[in-house]
């Protein structure tokens, strides 16, 4: 007997897809246009490496998160038409799907919830002119109701919001285009303060990784709206590689030139608007704020998704809302703003996830194997040794040492995938179950 979840789960058939180019490559772009992605992109990555080597860093960031991170998950979703907690069933079985990565997606969404609702309610405050923070009333009544609202929005009106989020794209395109221009001229004269290279370079390649990991497990489901090979492949190279390097390299870039021109006092891309100063600052604030109404949306609808499909006996709002109640405490408390800590526990969550969906994707052929019976131990064990691996910056060892286990996230991956092969071969992947067989030797579409 199969669970509910992959029993009924139905395949996205070839008339609802489309092209790469109104799909995948502009929802990812999104993704990394978002204000959260290079808000602290320049905090102890610029300072070290300087201008060039981290703009080589996003380079290899992007490259790393195509190859590693979307490029098995997507052909998945491609193959099989099914979304990633079906597809996640084979390489941690039809039990242990239930908590990865099931339920563990929809919690890491509630976590970038309570992010976008910090920042919002930053920039909202930023935009009035107000300095009020986190622990201030009018901080804690906008953080509260952004996440209440996205949280509403996401469960009720996420087609409405689909329709508009790719022209929201453009909006803060355009504005870190309008700030890198304005502070171009002295990105030649910035000159790194406490010179490190090398932590420098594997810290912004952490940065983006870390920040990646979930979105690239995503990539089943946004696979599962690709035609073809070829749509996975562009929709990544543009979406994932080409977006990584331009909404995190022209920011970046931005800050160097404010820090040569004006000495700001921190490397905060928000500390950059300000300088502009007048309406045009204020402007910018709430504009950044309106073009993350999408992202909460939908960080809010994945969740629902997740809740909803392993938790069948609570009803869909219910669940949405308590994440959402969840996601205003965490924004509200100030315990969302170590933005660059919470992308290194997201790698090291979900690095092994997408490591041991690729080894499983290698060893069974390239294709996905269907459902295995009960809990894997090959996916669990790999899992586990990866997440290992991801949280050792955190732990209390000297910060020599911890330099040089960057980027966790991408060491967690190479774990998670290494341990899925040895305990695979070892005989510790479950069994396929029979009656899905013929539906997991699908071909690509």
């Amino acid at each position: 007997m199969l669970p509910d979840y992959i029993s009924k789960a139905v395949p996205n058939p070839a008339s609802n897809r489309a092209p790469w180019y109104k799909n995948t490559a502009p929802t990812y772009a999104g993704v990394f246009l978002w204000v959260v992605f290079y808000k602290s992109i320049a905090s102890g990555t610029l300072d070290r490496a300087g201008v060039w080597l981290c703009l080589l860093g996003l380079l290899v960031a992007g490259i790393l998160s195509y190859a590693l991170f979307y490029r098995v998950p997507a052909m998945l979703g491609m193959q099989t038409g099914l979304p990633l907690y079906v597809v996640g069933s084979s390489t941690f079985g039809t039990k242990g799907g239930y908590l990865m990565p099931g339920l563990l997606m929809g919690v890491l969404q509630v976590g970038w919830m309570s992010v976008n609702a910090f920042v919002s309610a930053t920039f909202v405050l930023s935009a009035v002119g107000s300095k009020g923070g986190p622990g201030s009333l009018s901080f804690s009544v906008i953080a509260g109701l952004w996440a209440l609202a996205m949280g509403y929005v996401g469960e009720k009106g996420i087609q409405y919001v689909s329709k508009f989020s790719t022209f929201l794209n453009w909006v803060p395109l355009l504005m870190i285009i309008a700030v890198f221009a304005s502070t171009a001229r002295g990105v030649s004269q910035y000159v790194p303060a406490n010179p490190a290279p090398y932590i420098g370079f594997v810290m912004i390649i952490q940065v983006v990784v870390g920040f990646f990991a979930t979105a690239g497990a995503a990539g089943v489901d946004f696979g599962l709206n690709s035609r073809d090979e070829r749509d996975v492949r562009y929709g990544g190279l543009v979406g994932v590689a080409l977006a990584i390097l331009v909404a995190g390299g022209l920011p970046l870039m931005a800050v160097a030139g404010a820090k040569a021109l004006y000495n700001i006092p921190d490397l905060d891309f928000q500390t950059v608007i300000a300088q502009t100063g007048g309406f045009i600052a204020t402007a910018m604030f709430g504009l950044f704020a309106l073009a993350s109404i999408a992202p909460a949306c939908v960080s809010s609808f994945i969740a629902g998704n997740s809740f909803a499909t392993m938790i069948p006996g609570v009803p869909r709002f219910s669940s949405s809302m308590v994440g959402a109640a969840i996601a205003a405490v965490l924004a509200v408390t100030g315990a969302a703003a170590n933005l660059i800590g919470l992308f290194t526990i997201i790698g090291a969550s979900f690095g092994p996830i997408c490591g041991a969906m690729m080894a499983d994707y290698l060893l069974s052929g390239r294709k996905w194997a269907g459902p295995r019976e009960g809990i894997s131990i090959a996916g669990y064990g790999a899992w586990a040794v990866g997440f290992i691996v991801g949280i050792l910056p955190f732990l209390p060892i000297s910060d020599d040492l911890k330099a040089h286990l960057q980027p966790a996230a991408v060491y967690s991956f190479v774990a998670g995938f290494l341990v899925y092969v040895i305990l695979a071969k070892a005989g510790l992947q479950p069994s396929v179950v029979p009656d899905r067989v013929n539906t997991a030797q699908r071909t690509a579409v």
